[in-house]
Parts: structure tokens; C-alpha cells; sequence
């Protein structure tokens, strides 16, 4: 059953008339025709305020929000995953393997929406504070309506964090479209942006509630509608992108590189003070004691997280097309042979993880699920996918066995509270040139929830340690969620971290050394990998899950056991991934630095705005 505040369970047809009335743009910048009826009598009342904001929610959704494109194809080839489509596709596989032009297929329409959602919230933004109600309502009244312009202005911080985050300088407005007398804005510098997302959000947080706040208004607790957590993690975030590196253009003072600004512990400071403020209340959010239930028992099963551990998820529509997401379609394991796969995991990422390590096997799926729905087939080094959103997991079980089925109504989580513990330990490790007790504190309560009773091994107590040490954590907490390759990019590691993925497939794939480069502080020698490995398939069913009889981790021993079934395991073929043939090709296989990090203007938008210029060489 969907867990939906008032507010999230408004018709779609309502959600639609508000809009109708009120006017939004259909393409970036371009205003189109409004209806007889006025901003006047759209907000004259707080049950269409809240319709109006909910709109502005909308444009999170769907095939061009975070059900598809922003949330699977954006963020990939990083050093964790890569998207399986060719080269030359002019589509999903050229944004993958970093062969991305501005005619590229899957550019516009997201563009588009965020610009869409922008106008959404610029509306709501611009219109409540005007209604009389605002100021001369009852004490619910005013405070609800307050509450929605702190969710409006929130909305347009994301919808512009992702804008920024892809395409770097982009343009921007702060008013409706109504307001404006020139609609072919050029670019705005990414930081101007993001000062003024960083005064929106510092607003914003007087506005919203927190969490379990919410009852007294009369709203039951989710996760799916924005509250002060969600707020504050968000400015966060956002902090810590203003205080990194990224890519500037030719014609800033930097020059056409990757660099950051000077005065970057600024914005550490204020990313650590938000951090700080969320976990000095643990009755708000807190870590869910299994990493498994995070994705199997809360998103994929529909069900609201019970600690608050999801900060803000994104509400899909649940079975309603290009509004609904196909998370469990295109990513995930296959059942009876249906889903996509698309997203595959790299077999030195599986091996980043300890064996100890609960988060290995939801973060990588290693099955597929057969015609009877039970037996299970495990995959290969080379074949592993994406599992934290599955199919198999999914809360309506008659849909699995669907040919038609693209969509199972599975939200994106945009935050959790594990990213909030790690922030707080990397701002505190770097505003004080090494971790603090309370950073290291912050740290091994991620790695205890993962390792359960075994050892979490030892912290490291120096700056560059403990900041290697946050690198991996985040990518073994945060796997296939949409943030590794952004994360890299602000810590100008991306080209490096790249580049020695590649030698360390081609290393594995001779079973010669380990991990090299940035990786060499785990000491796997692939030389003790198995070339194969046997597991019990009679006993290998959905209850209870692949039983492997030989270790991932040591060299393969033999098996009695005639019932046991052997399959390949580590072999050369690990690096025919970096290959530029074939279906499923050319790990990041053009990347280029001080070029790659950001996506080109698409070129449909160029076309309308005579002010909008490309940059970064496309």
C-alpha cells in the first residue's frame, strides 16, 4: 500500500487544473498561453496552494526525473558500475561511456523537466506569500502555508543542484516566467547559484518541519514529502559540491580545468554544521538496523522507513507510465528473462567489499530468478548487476512475470542518513586536518551496521587516511544510488579513479598482483581468486538464496559433491568490458579530463535561446 501524506495523494486531474490555471512552460523559457482563471484564484485558498506545490513535486518523477534518465543514466561509467549500451547509440550508452555530443537523444527532455519543475516552484515561490491568508489565516493555515513555500523553495534547490551537477554554468530564474521581460537568459556561474540555493535552503529550514512534526498538522509520517531533514541534508550537499572542484569553462577565471574555489573550508563548515544539526536529532533520523531492509523491506516493498534512515525519497505514481519509475526494469536482476540489466557492476568494485561485508550482496545482484519463479541462477564476475532495486523484491509479486511491466512504482531515495554520518566525518576530517573522535565515531557506525559482529578493521587516525578511508565507504554505502560519479568529480578523482579501474580489470583478468594506484590499500591478490566456483542448485531457491559451497575470496577448491553445479568464475574474460566491441562496450571508454566531467547544452536548447552558448570543447 503507498505511504502518502495528504498533500501526495491529491488527483493527478486536480494536480493538472492548478497548472492549466496558473500557466507553466512546456519548453525551457518559452511561455505559453494561460487559462481564464488568475494566479488570483489559484492561490486564494490553502487547498490549492498545496495542489500548486504538489505540481511542483511532480517533475521529480517519471521517465525524464529520477525514474530513468537523471537517476540511471546520468550517473554512469563511474569506478563502481557501468551502462551496458554501445558506443555510438547516440543515446543512454553514449552519456555512459563518455561519448556524449548535444544531439544526443536523452539530453533535452530532462533538461526540460528540471526547467519545468523550476517554473513549478518559482510560481509557488512568488504566489503564497501574496495570498492574505499568508499573513491574516488561522495559526494552521499560516503555517501550512509556510510549510509550502519552504517545500517549493527546497524543490527548486534540487531541480537546480542536478541542472548545475550535469551541465555545470547553466541559466537561471528566480521569479515566474510571467515576470520576466527577457526570456533568453544566458548562463549564470554555477556559485552564484549555489549562494542562492544555500540562502533559499537556510529559509527554508525556519519553514518546514521536522519528521515526526508532521502529526501535529494533521499529516501522517513519511518520507515521500519534504521536511527539515531533508532540508537541511540537501543544503548540505549542496555545500559540499559549492566547496569541490568541478569544471569550469574556458572563459572563467580558472580557465577550462577542474579546480575549486579558495575559500572551500567555508563551505565545509556549513555542510558539517547541517550535518551536525540532523544528528543532534536521533529521534528524527537514524540508521535502520539492517542495510538489507533499507532497500528489500522499505523501497522495494512500498513501505515507509520506520527510523527515518530515507531523508526524502522521490513518490512515483506506482503503475502510471512516464510518471512512474522503472527502477527493478531497466537496472536489477532478470526474472524468467525479463527486466533489462542494464547497469552493470564491475567485478573490482564486488571485490572492493570485504566477505564480511552486508552490503555487497544487495548492492550487487548475483541471480537471476528462473521460469518458475523460485529456482535461482547466479551470474559471473562479468555479469553482475545493480541489485539494490529488483524485481524479485518488488511488494506486487503478480508483476514479475510480466512481459509488458515496465513500471513497479519504486521510489529514489535522494538522501539517506548514512550520507549525512559520512558528510559530517569528511567535513570534520578536513576542517581540522584530520578526523576528530566524533568523525571517526560518525564513520564506524556505517561500517558497524555493514559488518554486523565481524570487525570492522581499523580506523584510519591521519588526514589523508581517514580521507582515502571516507572515498571507499562511500562508495561501498552508496553503490548504484546515483552519487559516486558526482562524487568523484567534486573531488577531482575521477579521471584517476577511471584510469585505475582499467588497470585493475586487466590486472584481475590475469590473476596477477591487486588493486593498484588508488585502490592500493585493499590487499586482495587476484592471483588467489578462483577461476571457478561450485554451488548446490537444488537447494539455490528465492527463500533462501544462492548457496555458493566454495569461497569468492581463495583459490577454487574441488567438490565431491556431484549435485553441486561449477561455474566460471575470474578469468581473462574480466576486461573484455573495456573493449570497443560488441553489445556491451567501452567502459569509459572516451573520457577525456577538463572536458568529460560535464554534459553538453543539448542542442534543442541552444536552438531557442539565441544567449545560450556550449562550452568545455563540445
Amino acid at each position: 500500500m503507498r505511504h502518502q501524506s495528504p498533500i501526495l495523494r491529491i488527483a493527478a486531474l486536480s494536480l493538472a487544473a492548478v497548472f492549466l490555471l496558473v500557466g507553466s512552460c512546456k519548453k525551457y523559457l518559452e511561455p505559453q498561453a494561460v487559462s481564464s482563471f488568475s494566479p488570483d484564484y489559484v492561490f486564494s485558498n490553502v487547498q490549492n496552494a498545496q495542489k500548486a506545490v504538489l505540481g511542483a513535486y511532480q517533475d521529480l518523477e517519471g521517465d525524464n526525473g529520477y525514474g530513468i534518465r537523471i537517476s540511471m543514466y546520468y550517473p554512469y561509467d563511474n569506478d563502481e558500475m557501468m551502462g551496458l549500451h554501445q558506443i555510438g547509440d547516440n543515446d543512454r550508452g553514449d552519456i555512459a561511456h563518455y561519448n556524449v555530443n548535444a544531439g544526443n537523444a536523452q539530453l533535452y527532455s530532462p533538461w526540460n523537466q528540471l526547467y519545468q519543475g523550476i517554473e513549478r516552484a518559482n510560481i509557488c515561490i512568488y504566489n503564497i506569500p501574496k495570498m492574505a491568508l499568508y499573513s491574516n489565516g488561522t495559526p494552521a493555515q499560516v503555517g501550512e502555508l509556510k510549510r509550502l513555500v519552504g517545500e517549493a523553495l527546497t524543490l527548486r534547490a534540487q531541480y537546480y543542484f542536478e541542472l548545475v551537477r550535469n551541465w555545470g554554468d547553466v541559466p537561471a530564474q528566480w521569479v515566474p516566467s510571467s515576470q520576466l521581460t527577457n526570456f533568453f537568459l544566458g548562463k549564470t556561474d554555477r556559485d552564484t547559484i549555489y549562494n542562492h540555493l544555500l540562502d533559499d535552503l537556510l529559509q527554508a529550514e525556519s519553514l518546514v518541519p521536522w519528521r515526526t512534526e508532521v502529526a501535529a498538522l494533521g499529516d501522517p509520517v513519511n518520507d515521500e514529502r519534504i521536511t527539515q531533514g531533508a532540508v537541511r541534508g540537501l543544503r548540505a550537499r549542496i555545500a559540499l559540491f559549492r566547496g569541490g572542484y568541478s569544471l569550469r569553462s574556458a572563459a572563467s577565471s580558472y580557465g577550462q580545468t577542474m579546480a575549486r574555489p579558495a575559500d572551500y573550508k567555508t563551505y565545509y563548515q556549513i555542510a558539517h554544521d547541517e550535518c551536525q544539526a540532523i544528528m543532534a536529532r536521533p529521534d528524527q533520523h537514524a540508521l535502520n538496523a539492517s542495510f538489507n531492509t533499507v532497500f528489500k523491506g522499505s523501497l522495494d516493498a512500498h513501505s515507509p522507513d520506520p527510523v527515518g534512515e530515507i531523508l526524502f525519497r522521490v513518490a512515483m505514481t506506482g503503475g502510471a507510465g512516464a510518471n512512474d519509475s522503472k527502477l527493478g526494469y531497466y537496472d536489477g536482476n532478470k526474472v524468467n528473462g525479463l527486466g533489462n540489466a542494464a547497469i552493470a557492476v564491475l567485478p573490482t568494485y564486488f571485490y572492493l567489499f570485504d566477505s564480511t561485508d552486508s552490503r555487497r550482496d544487495v548492492t550487487c545482484a548475483g541471480y537471476d530468478v528462473g521460469k518458475d519463479l523460485n529456482i535461482l541462477a547466479p551470474r559471473t564476475p562479468t555479469t553482475l548487476v545493480e541489485g539494490k532495486f529488483r524485481r524479485d523484491w518488488i511488494s506486487n509479486p503478480s508483476q514479475l512475470n510480466s512481459s509488458t511491466a515496465q513500471y513497479f512504482g519504486i521510489d529514489w531515495p535522494l538522501q539517506r542518513y548514512s550520507d549525512i554520518l559520512l558528510m559530517f566525518a569528511e567535513t570534520e576530517n578536513e576542517l581540522n586536518n584530520g578526523p576528530t573522535p566524533a568523525a571517526i565515531t560518525a564513520f564506524q557506525s556505517v561500517r558497524k551496521r555493514a559488518y554486523g559482529k565481524n570487525s570492522i578493521g581499523t580506523t584510519p587516525a591521519d588526514y589523508t587516511g581517514f580521507f582515502n578511508a571516507i572515498v571507499l565507504e562511500r562508495s561501498l554505502e552508496f553503490g548504484g544510488e546515483g552519487i559516486r560519479k558526482f562524487d568523484l568529480i567534486r573531488w577531482n578523482l575521477i579521471a584517476q579513479r577511471l584510469a585505475d579501474a582499467k588497470a585493475n580489470l586487466n590486472a584481475m583478468a590475469a590473476r596477477k598482483g591487486g588493486f593498484t594506484g588508488s585502490y592500493n590499500t585493499n590487499p586482495l591478490n587476484f592471483a588467489n581468486l578462483p577461476d571457478s566456483i561450485f554451488y548446490d542448485s537444488a537447494k539455490s531457491v528465492v527463500a533462501t538464496g544462492l548457496q555458493f559451497k566454495t569461497s569468492f575470496y581463495t583459490p577454487r577448491q574441488g567438490s565431491t559433491d556431484s549435485s553441486f553445479k561449477r561455474i566460471l568464475w575470474i578469468s581473462k574474460a574480466v576486461n573484455g568490458i573495456l573493449s570497443a566491441s560488441g553489445s556491451s562496450n567501452g567502459y569509459a571508454y572516451y573520457f577525456t579530463p577538463n572536458h568529460s566531467e560535464l554534459l553538453p547544452i543539448p542542442q534543442q536548447a541552444l536552438d531557442a535561446n539565441k544567449n545560450l552558448k556550449q562550452d568545455y570543447g563540445y
